[in-house]
């Protein structure tokens, strides 16, 4: 073989293994396969101290995790949930955090699973935007702006009724 044809062939293996560790390197990355939709915060009364957000978590790779959150609106930001105990709502912080399934998505919304903004540093005014950076196990870090919605022109959730008493 001759040496232009050996140079020209080391070339193009080199090229090939530089291409290939480029796209497991973007792969690796992991945030490509999540986005964010929708991401919204309600509006809260002078002197609240807490504050709720929500959107929807899609994941177009492998099952992953939110695992946590933070942002420079508040001392604190956790994951939480709700549950109906006895005819009454609670909220209660998610500490191993919220799955996202492969392939699939994740709605947090009011009355359901959510981020909770703790000891807030001013109230979320409707028509601002509030940064969170999102935790994911695989994923890494996500940053998006939660868009603040005025609560009278938000639908309020269905709270469960009590069972009526039968004689």
């Amino acid at each position: 073989m001759n040496k232009n044809l050996k140079n020209a062939c080391a070339l193009s293996v080199l090229a090939i293994a530089c291409l290939t560790a480029r796209t497991l390197e973007v792969r690796a990355a992991g945030t490509e396969t999540l986005r964010i939709e929708a991401p919204w915060a309600r509006e809260t009364a002078a002197g609240q101290r807490d504050g709720g957000g929500f959107m929807t978590i899609v994941n177009d790779g492998a099952a992953d995790q939110l695992v946590g959150a933070s942002s420079p609106a508040s001392s604190e930001v956790q994951i939480h949930t709700v549950q109906i105990e006895n005819g009454v709502m609670k909220m209660r912080e998610l500490p191993g955090g919220i799955a996202v399934p492969a392939a699939g998505r994740v709605e947090l919304k009011p009355g359901s699973l959510h981020i909770m903004f703790i000891k807030l540093n001013q109230p979320l005014k409707a028509g601002e935007q509030v940064p969170v950076t999102l935790k994911f196990r695989s994923g890494g870090e996500k940053t998006v702006r939660l868009e603040v919605r005025s609560v009278a022109a938000m639908p309020q959730p269905a709270m469960p009724m009590a069972p009526k008493e039968t004689k």
